[in-house]
């Protein structure tokens, strides 16, 4: 009589042998179905993936890694503060599109802060000690110690934005920044605009340097001087904008137009503007630069330059899976696009 209470037997969890005779084909093709489907033809490649879905199949990635001495993991490391990740919803942008692309290829992905010294320390000795195949770099100011420490731990990196001092040994994906600042200017002087400020990002990041350069190629073709008092660096934050706008508004009172390089700065420079009477766009015509969800949320809604997110972390994760796999670094530039909406 059996027992109602006994406990029943578990149930073996399925395999790689289960996975090759569901597909009919050899244990090896699984194999290398599983190690990334090199030399496989795209019949076995169907027939793998379906076994695995019939037989619930899970890869056993520790048993894996012993294998192939990989990981199977990627990091997301941004070197900024905590809080910026928070603040400004670019880096969110990014995160959600790297994870989709690396989701295809059934790679986790670890989000890494390292803002502070303490944390770059302790991250570094994460990464370098064999935790993850690759990274992905957000956010590198120029003299970052974390590119130098990946460079000598021979870790595939991939930035997000040309790394300065570095361009040439570390592969980034960016979008044409320079580009991107000489279309919202050019708007802003078809406009009739002739006083044209502007707040840039840091001056040791990429974006910083080359929407400033964007910037002060525009006037010059427009025949309208460069005047260093109508230009004040920011940090890309909300309350970096506002504080900036005020120290234009206090060099610059007869400034026009004020071209802001990045929409969360450019919302704390419409605050700014508000506190001191001034309207939007009908007294200063403003500008701001990625399309975040920032742009249309402010008030006005912002006139500005669309960075293609989803494109750039695509690409980003790519170009990373061919370092990995041993093919030759190549950087990618992506066209940027002006979006016109009321602040300008």
């Amino acid at each position: 009589m059996t027992d109602p209470e006994a406990t029943p037997a578990r149930r073996r969890p399925p395999t790689i042998h289960d996975v090759a005779r569901e597909a009919g084909i050899s244990r090896g093709t699984v194999s290398r179905v599983l190690q990334g489907g090199h030399n496989v033809s795209p019949e076995a490649l169907k027939a793998v993936n379906a076994a695995i879905k019939k037989t619930g199949y899970v890869v056993n990635r520790h048993a894996r890694s012993l294998v192939t001495q990989r990981s199977d993991s990627v990091a997301f490391l941004l070197t900024e503060p905590q809080d910026r990740f928070f603040e400004d919803p670019n880096f969110g942008h990014l995160l959600r599109g790297c994870t989709a692309a690396l989701a295809e290829h059934d790679i986790p992905l670890l989000l890494m802060i390292a803002g502070t010294e303490e944390e770059r320390r302790r991250i570094g000795r994460y990464i370098t000690s064999g935790h993850v195949d690759g990274v992905l770099l957000v956010s590198s100011h120029s003299g970052n110690p974390m590119v130098e420490l990946l460079q000598q731990a021979q870790m595939p990196v991939v930035a997000c934005g040309k790394p300065l001092g570095h361009a040439t040994a570390t592969p980034y994906v960016a979008a044409d920044d320079r580009e991107g600042a000489r279309l919202l200017v050019r708007h802003l002087v078809a406009t009739g605009r002739r006083r044209i400020a502007t707040i840039t990002g840091p001056l040791d990041t990429p974006g910083g340097v080359d929407r400033l350069s964007g910037y002060r190629e525009m006037l010059a073709e427009a025949g309208l001087g460069y005047d260093p008092a109508l230009v004040v660096e920011g940090d890309y934050s909300r309350a970096g904008g506002s504080a900036g706008m005020e120290r234009l508004l206090a060099q610059a009172p007869d400034l026009d137009a004020v071209f802001v390089a990045s929409d969360l700065m450019a919302d704390g420079a419409l605050a700014a503007l508000d506190r001191a009477g001034r309207s939007v766009p009908h007294d200063v015509a403003v500008g701001g630069f990625d399309d975040s969800t920032v742009a249309a949320s402010a008030r006005p809604a912002l006139t500005t330059v669309r960075q293609p997110w989803e494109r750039i972390s695509g690409e980003m994760v790519r170009v990373l899976l061919d370092l990995i796999a041993g093919r030759p670094p190549a950087s990618v530039i992506l066209p940027t696009e002006l979006v016109r909406r009321e602040s300008a």
